[in-house]
């Protein structure tokens, strides 16, 4: 007899943790709130609770441009926080899921700022896309950013990251 995964049917809420409670009152939600709140979380029925980015970021993306993903965001708390925080939601039952963003790194994130002090080519380069400009310098293409203005930006040496 094949079981279903938990997933399939449980209900799952979203935490976005800048907005959920503030426990300091500092203007910005932060894990101890998130964790002072369980009880009542749990009460709703859910199943597991997924948490949206609280990792160090310069917040450009709403958390998703990470900076350092080992490592919470000072503004949300720190990594004892993060540890009572999955503690308690697992003596109330309830799963964690921590949204884990592997593939859009802030440009503060240390990978990143090695790739702009490498050169063309480089394997630090290849973790990220960097293209030549177009014969004209112009850049590789016309691609607007959702944030405004072109999506390149251009380096030193002449190439463009997205």
């Amino acid at each position: 007899m094949k079981s279903t995964p938990w997933w399939k049917e449980a209900v799952i809420y979203q935490i976005y943790p800048r907005s959920f409670y503030d426990s300091n009152g500092d203007g910005d939600g932060d894990l101890v709130g998130i964790t002072s709140h369980l009880d009542y979380v749990q009460k709703l029925g859910v199943d597991a609770i997924w948490l949206s980015p609280f990792y160090t970021s310069p917040n450009k993306d709403g958390g998703y441009d990470v900076a350092n993903p080992r490592d919470v965001d000072p503004r949300f708390g720190n990594l004892e926080d993060a540890k009572n925080l999955i503690a308690r939601a697992h003596e109330l039952n309830l799963r964690v899921i921590a949204d884990i963003v592997p593939n859009h790194f802030s440009d503060q994130h240390v990978w990143f700022q090695e790739a702009l002090k490498s050169g063309r080519g480089s394997p630090a380069r290849n973790r990220f896309h960097f293209y030549d400009a177009q014969p004209d310098g112009t850049p590789p293409n016309n691609w607007i950013s959702l944030f405004g203005g072109p999506s390149w930006t251009q380096v030193e040496d002449g190439q463009y990251y997205l």
